[in-house]
Order: structure tokens, then sequence, then C-alpha cells
């Protein structure tokens, strides 16, 4: 147990790499660099272009060498995606999910399928911090009860996780109660860091450098003018499957496999979780489609789902904000009609392709337990690569 003196100066540490990653970063995103998506983005292009959506990271980085059980290195961390702000937990919002394999784990879902609600916080972190997160969680929400309890006396959080073991000491179980606090309290709308940051801290995506990352789509007037969002916490995949823009870059960009123990190209490691957000009026099993239709924008980047991936989504709308009242009577609730939903669908496949490839560019190379080291996906030779196939947009072939 660490004494007090300790805990202050693990935290404290914890704020730095969380300060010091936030001043990195102000990188090139996908557009940057001008890699071609259908689709238009919203204003900051993110999850929280979605009015009321609020996102907080709590990052974790400290020390090197060798794995000590229990001291680190450390490379992990906690992101938090609150629907309603901090009317979360009183406010539910509709939500379906979808497992498109489920080597992985995101508490709380059965609730979800059962009640049609959302009922908190999505959370993000890695495998073995799932359980002290989710009672975290509940410990938050009854803190933000207040002394009545109001919404706390029940809770069933939703917690997913991606695996950091290759650069992490997960079995250390650096993330304490206080980290989710601070994710939870410091979410707030506008830009998202991306990158190694928040949950994504430790992972790794199709051979490179992955983590947290974000895209949204604002959908035509005739379409209904609506906004959808994406956010990612990716760490699946194999290089030699690697798409941008449709061109395989992977195969055209050397890097040493991260994985020393098995070649990448004989088994697909590591998992993604992705959150979908939306305003626009969807009911429970809708969502469900939204959510099912995030595996095809994985599969634009080349993802086969391998069976040691788990690929894990969950979509909610902040639409119908009375729809969860317990007044004993039956509440009125909007939907977009089935044949309407065209558009959403093609943005959650568009939003979810580039969130991916934000969360790539925005990550950095990164030295783990044991010297494990991985390289951020190199922006230069990725737009060579895609200059070669003409794949750039006109701005930045000028």
């Amino acid at each position: 147990m660490l004494r007090q003196s300790a805990l202050v100066s693990f935290v404290l540490l914890a704020l730095a790499a969380t300060v010091a990653v936030a001043a990195d970063a102000r990188h090139e995103r996908a557009r940057d660099l001008g890699i071609p998506f259908d689709g238009t983005p919203g204003p900051l292009n993110a999850i929280t272009d979605v009015q009321g959506v609020l996102v907080g990271q709590t990052t974790l980085i400290e020390g090197d060498g060798k794995l000590v059980v229990g001291k680190g290195p450390v490379r992990t961390g906690v992101t938090a995606v609150l629907p309603r702000g901090k009317d979360s937990i009183r406010q539910f919002s509709y939500a379906g999910w979808f497992s498109q394999n489920g080597n992985g784990e995101m508490t709380g879902t059965t609730w979800v399928d059962e009640s049609g609600f959302l009922e908190g916080p999505v959370m993000i972190t890695n495998t073995h911090s799932v359980g002290v997160v989710r009672d975290a969680v509940i410990a938050w929400r009854v803190k933000q009860g207040g002394e009545d309890q109001t919404g706390a006396w029940w809770s069933l959080p939703v917690v997913a996780e991606t695996w950091d073991g290759w650069l992490n000491d997960i079995n250390g179980f650096h993330v304490k109660p206080e980290h989710v606090f601070q994710a939870l309290d410091s979410a707030r709308s506008g830009p998202v860091e991306e990158g190694a940051v928040g949950g994504g801290t430790g992972m790794i995506c199709n051979g490179f450098k992955g983590g947290i990352g974000t895209s949204s789509r604002k959908l035509a007037d005739k379409d209904g003018g609506y906004t959808l969002g994406v956010l990612v916490q990716c760490n699946y995949g194999l290089r030699a499957n690697l798409r941008i823009a449709g061109i395989p870059v992977g195969r055209e960009i050397e890097s040493e496999d991260p994985y020393a123990f098995q070649p990448s190209f004989s088994a697909e490691h590591g998992s993604i979780i992705v959150v979908v957000a939306t305003d626009a009026p969807l009911l429970p099993h809708q969502l469900k489609r939204i959510a099912r239709r995030v595996s095809l924008g994985l599969g634009r980047e080349g993802s086969i789902s391998g069976n040691g991936s788990g690929d894990i989504f969950i979509a909610f709308s902040t639409a119908n904000p009375g729809a969860s009242e317990n007044d004993h009577g039956p509440v009125t609730v909007r939907m977009v009609p089935n044949d309407s939903m065209d558009a959403l669908f093609a943005a959650t496949v568009q939003a979810t392709e580039e969130a991916i490839v934000n969360a790539m560019l925005g990550a950095h190379d990164m030295t783990g337990i044991d010297g494990h080291h991985v390289r951020a996906l190199p922006h230069d030779e990725l737009r060579k690569v895609l200059a070669r196939y003409n794949r750039l947009t006109d701005k930045a072939r000028r």
C-alpha cells in the first residue's frame, strides 16, 4: 500500500504526463496531411461536435527500463465519455451495442440491451483495470447524487477495455480511483486529445502506435442535419492489412514488428472499442443498427476482426431527453424512420474510418516495459505512399 506522500507524488507525475501529452497533442490530423475521406465533418471533427457530449482523460506515463510488477514502467490511463455532461447519471440516453468479435469486455451491456438506456458515462481503460474503474464510477455517481443519493442507489456502469500489456505494467494495477475521478471531473467539450492519451496510452494499432482518435459527420439538411461523432480506442490489426484511403500502406511502409514474441503476420492482436454519439432521435434498436455499421468502417482500414480481437461498439443518442423520466405515465418520443437512416449509417462508417487514422497519426513513438518499442505511423512516409497512388487531396498536392 502506497504511503500518502508516495501516492501524491504518483498523482503529480501522472498529471504532469497528462500536461506533457496534451502539449504534444497539437499534431497533424488525417485531413491536415491531405488524406481524402467521404462526408462532411463537424466544426471540431470530434465526438464533442454532438452537443452535450464531454470527454475527459487521465494519462499515466512513468518510468523506463525493466518491468518490475507494481512499479512500472507505466503506460496506461482512463478515458471518459459523458453523453449528457454531468447530467448523464440522472438523464439517461437511448443506446445500443454490438460485439463484432467478443475477445474483450464492456460491462453493463446486458442492461443496455434489456432497458434500451445508457445510464451514465462510457469509460475505457486497460484490460486489467476494468474492475477498479467500474467501482470508481459507482463511487463518483454516489458523490454526484448528493445527500439524497439521487440516481445513485443502483448502478451498472459501462466500462470497456483493450490490452496494453506489451508497453504497460498491466499487472501492476496503476489505474486508481482518483484517476477515474480526474477523467470524469475534467471532462469537457471542445477538441479531444488524440493518440497516446487516456485509456489509449499504451495501445498498438496495425503494427504502429495506436490510442484514442475521434471524428464526426454533419448530415445534409435533406437528411435531417444531424451530427454524428465517433471516438475510438484502437489496439487491433496487422500492419500487412492496414489500408488508408483504400491504399495498402501497411505493405508500403517498413517497420519493426512490435510483438517480437509472435510475428504480426501470423496472428491479429488486440482490440478496438468504439463509441458513437448522435443527436438524431433514434430508438435502441436503431442504435444497435448504428453500432453494427462500425464494423464496416473497420473493414475499410483492413481489419478482419481476428480471433484474438475484442471489437465492441456502443452507440447512444442525445435526443429524447425526457425518455427516461419515471412519472408512471407514458412518455412521447421521436424517431427517425428506418427508411431515412442510410445517411446515418454512412456517417458512422466514414467517421469510424477517419477516427482510427486520427488515432494513429496523433500517436508518438513509445518505449515501455523491458524496452519494448512501438513506432508511430510516420506522417511523411504515409504522404509519399498516398501521393504515389494519387490519393491525396488537390490542396495537399499543390
